[in-house]
């Protein structure tokens, strides 16, 4: 997939043309937020920005599912929603026109990662209204490769699956991964041995993590390989072979752009901002300028897809400032897995008096609980206080929890609580 700046200019330009002529006059919400608007190419950058907020307004004003729907609602056949982690769930319907774009959408990221008609996917979570996996379950499918839907099972059947179907491509969460590796130590299965050779990402920012991203490829002896993209936007984005640590933008199908987040203007090649979305493709539901939370920094490139350097790193919303100090729940996170005897842990942002404290949960491996391993609990518990103080500056308070006491997860991992503490 390899072209110019210019050609994938123009390839945005006239699939943003024939989007705005489609949806212009049908879509109640986009006819709305319009008026009084410059609707062409250039002047993009110029267009409101949409928000999570007022998708979740529109959709409690007009239920069930707001007015982006371009058609009448007999037309859609796929409701999806939003997990919630941030808030309320966002309700998101397809018609099959744009089901079928997703799909198409995930046979370029295949290509991008180098999947061939012989390899055999395994998507081992619960198949639930999320987007998730769903088109990319699909996608392998519409391509002919060997698929499994492996929702309703244990994580000890997923695994027997895995490896009595010889799966080449695993698709699920960083922490899943995580914890189907635990799991498979504890009942002795050698992941490396199996036929797997990708563990596929995303739901997360762990698949941009070096530390964990090194803990998934030795559980598994396989190539991690981090992928982004939205329920409300669709697969947008993949972490190419060629180019480890980066992700990569389907630019032919969106047009992405990083913003300050606090101005909402262009910030420069390099610099960290907010990454805002439209999406060309999905004509019953589309987006545009949509704010994605995510922060990321771009690669500069001259030719070819934009990338993201280190993939997503961190979210405006979960931002923490202690002691004077910027950090995200993802940088606390890439600190605690360089330790490999860590089996969970949890985050809570503790407030008393507008003063922010963050305290820490640790569960060990069962095996360094025992001390079993190089480190005992209390030395791991002042390795990770002391590793923390030198990186960000400021104390923690870490403890120790006992073995398989926090929760596990097969979706996306829940860890980061924020919490106000009335002061005595």
């Amino acid at each position: 997939m390899s072209m110019s700046r210019s050609e994938i200019r123009k390839i945005q330009q006239e699939k943003w043309e024939f989007l705005w002529n489609e949806i212009g006059e049908r879509n109640p919400f986009w006819r709305a937020r319009a008026a009084g608007q410059d609707l062409s190419f250039d002047a993009l950058s110029q267009f409101p920005f949409t928000t999570k907020s007022e998708l979740v307004t529109d959709q409690l004003q007009s239920p069930l599912y707001g007015t982006n729907l371009t058609y009448p609602r007999t037309t859609y056949s796929r409701l999806h929603q939003t997990s919630g982690t941030t808030g309320q769930p966002i309700r998101w319907l397809d018609t099959p026109e744009s089901w079928n774009w997703l799909i198409q959408c995930w046979s370029q990221l295949f290509q991008l990662i180098s999947i061939t008609r012989d390899d055999r996917f395994c998507f081992p979570f619960s198949f639930g209204p999320f987007l998730g996996f769903w088109a990319g379950f699909e996608g392998a499918l519409d391509q002919g490769n060997f698929s499994i839907a492996a929702g309703g099972m244990s994580t000890s059947a997923r695994l027997k699956l895995i490896c009595e179907h010889e799966i080449t491509v695993v698709c699920c969460t960083p922490t899943y991964a995580l914890r189907m590796a635990e799991v498979a130590r504890e009942e002795g299965y050698d992941l490396p041995a199996t036929a797997v050779r990708i563990l596929l990402v995303a739901g997360e920012p762990g698949g941009s993590i070096p530390a964990i991203r090194r803990q998934i490829g030795e559980a598994w002896g396989a190539r991690v390989i981090d992928h982004w993209g939205m329920t409300e936007l669709g697969p947008m984005a993949i972490e190419p072979v060629d180019h480890p640590a980066t992700l990569t933008l389907l630019e032919t199908e969106c047009i992405p752009e990083i913003i300050d987040p606090a101005t909402g203007s262009a910030v420069s090649p390099g610099e960290l901002g907010e990454l805002v979305m439209t999406n060309l493709g999905r004509l019953g539901s589309p987006l545009i300028r949509y704010r994605t939370g995510d922060l990321v920094r771009a690669v500069s490139v001259e030719d070819g897809f934009l990338r993201l350097e280190g993939g997503i790193q961190g979210r405006v919303d979960d931002m923490m400032t202690i002691r004077g100090n910027n950090v995200f729940p993802s940088a606390i996170e890439a600190v605690i897995r360089e330790f490999d005897d860590v089996a969970e842990y949890r985050l809570e942002l503790r407030t008393t008096r507008a003063m922010n404290h963050l305290h820490i949960e640790i569960e060990p491996r069962a095996e360094s609980a025992d001390h079993r391993n190089s480190l005992s609990t209390d030395e791991l518990i002042e390795a990770i206080r002391q590793q923390l103080r030198d990186r960000f500056h400021f104390q923690a308070e870490v403890v120790p929890v006992a073995v398989n006491s926090l929760p596990r997860f097969e979706m996306k991992g829940r860890r980061f609580v924020r919490r106000e503490v009335s002061a005595e």
